[in-house]
């Protein structure tokens, strides 16, 4: 079996560095591919990018349902770890693969059968742009098998300490999906041109060569399915009971995702694509915090397998450190320079106008929105996967309301990125706050009860 990584001796900012950096070169090289994505499929028109967007709504409801599982397996993987019991780490792991295949099967099909009325559900009146949604969700659908069961292999690696071969892998898939892109999208080297059919195609191709090598290496490495296989219904209940909370809050964010772009869409295609495209710029705020996330998921669970609480506050805090630095950075580069950065994607004025308004707004809250994603990433390595769902679904939430509200004001469409930076804003400093009462029980009582 490969050598672990012990996060539970050290020092502590090195560790987390060292694990998180991986974490965030993957993360970020998957936000070079969706920018890049996002600029070739800008070429072919508005239409295109709004088209890419409303399908994109659902496909994000087979990633949070896929959170049931992946949750739960990251944190108990980490934590046998860290109780040096592997045995138990690599039976949460088969389980969990196993639920993955089933759970997400089922999405599929649901999907496939659905498409039709779910591009239909935002009314966007133009036939043309339809159907390239629904053209773009059938073959992208097929790839979210794939790009689901990775999401599992990378938490089970993290959960051992390793995010360094995960990262690897990936860069792979992402380099050829960002080769393959412009090839299929625009018919090079003799290829037809099939414009976002050839975008979704180079995903799926990609997606599924990862999936494979990820299996494989874990198979070779960490013996997952190597020792025969029984499957644990207990530990399915236990993983379950974890990851429920936090794939309700993915699910209803989705779907408030969903609502709220119903409502952008009264402002026309143009507005979708334009807070497409927004999401993908900001995304070097989140992407990069979710690195953190993983990172410090990865440490407090081994660290609390190990009843190593002191590791745990000071590790929060190290992490907490970081990431605020990124996201002030964030917050100027966003709030001084919106048009240029914009106008590398879409060169429409009015449209360049309207995203500048997007990327200021959104500037403000970043800071917030990146303390509030790695803050998540303590409850899951206590397993206390409840208060980040219970703040995120009330917030979150809250953003349909506001919306609706403030849009019909003097702001108009800008009502809808303030009701998105003030709810981030709340979340950024609800939830830091909770987890610091934990930390606090931690020094009282030197013990939590896990879920």
């Amino acid at each position: 079996m490969k050598k672990k990584y012990d996060l539970t001796e050290g020092n502590i900012l090195y560790k987390l560095t060292l694990l998180s950096l991986p974490i965030m070169g993957m993360s970020l090289i998957q936000m070079a591919y969706n920018m890049i994505d996002m600029i070739w499929i800008g070429r072919l028109g508005n239409g295109a990018v709004a088209a890419v967007g409303t399908a994109g709504f659902f496909l994000k409801f087979g990633f949070a349902i896929t959170a049931l599982i992946f949750i739960g397996t990251g944190i108990r993987t980490s934590q046998s770890v860290g109780e040096k019991n592997y045995k138990k780490a690599n039976s949460y792991a088969e389980t969990s693969i196993i639920n993955t295949m089933g759970l997400i099967t089922a999405f599929i099909v649901m999907i496939l059968i659905s498409r039709y009325q779910l591009i239909g559900f935002f009314k966007l009146n133009n036939p043309a742009i339809e159907k390239m949604a629904v053209d773009y969700m059938t073959i992208t659908a097929f790839g979210i098998f794939f790009s689901s069961l990775s999401l599992v292999f990378t938490r089970i690696f993290n959960g051992h300490g390793d995010s360094k071969t995960p990262f690897l892998i990936t860069s792979i898939g992402l380099i050829l999906n960002i080769i393959l892109d412009p090839i299929l999208i625009f018919g090079l080297f003799g290829f037809p041109k099939l414009g976002v059919v050839g975008a979704a195609i180079a995903t799926v191709l990609a997606q599924t060569i990862v999936s494979t090598i990820l299996f494989i290496y874990l198979r070779k490495h960490y013996q997952i399915f190597t020792h025969g296989f029984v499957y644990d219904m207990e530990k399915t209940r236990d993983i379950i009971k974890i990851g429920t909370p936090i794939a309700a809050q993915r699910i209803l964010f989705t779907g408030f995702s969903v609502f709220i772009a119903r409502i952008i869409a009264n402002w026309g295609a143009d507005a979708i694509a334009v807070q497409r495209v927004g999401v993908q710029i900001e995304s070097i705020s989140w992407i990069t915090a979710g690195g953190f996330q993983g990172a410090l998921a990865a440490f407090v669970g081994q660290n609390y397998g190990a009843k190593k609480y002191d590791r745990i506050k000071k590790g929060y805090f190290n992490a907490i450190g970081i990431i605020s630095v990124l996201g002030v950075f964030v917050s100027f580069i966003l709030i001084v320079f919106p048009e240029p950065i914009f106008r590398i994607f879409l060169q429409d004025d009015y449209i360049v106008s309207l995203g500048a308004n997007y990327l200021r707004i959104l500037g403000v809250s970043q800071l917030f929105m990146v303390v509030e994603m790695t803050t998540v990433g303590g409850f899951q390595g206590i397993g206390k996967t409840l208060p980040p769902s219970i703040v995120s679904i009330i917030l979150t939430g809250a953003r349909i309301p506001m919306a609706l509200m403030l849009s019909v004001t003097a702001l108009e469409l800008n009502g809808i990125w303030w009701s998105i930076t003030i709810s981030s804003i709340l979340k950024g400093i609800v939830l830091p706050i909770w987890f610091m009462i934990h930390l606090k029980r931690f020094k009282e009582d030197k013990t939590l009860v896990m879920n």
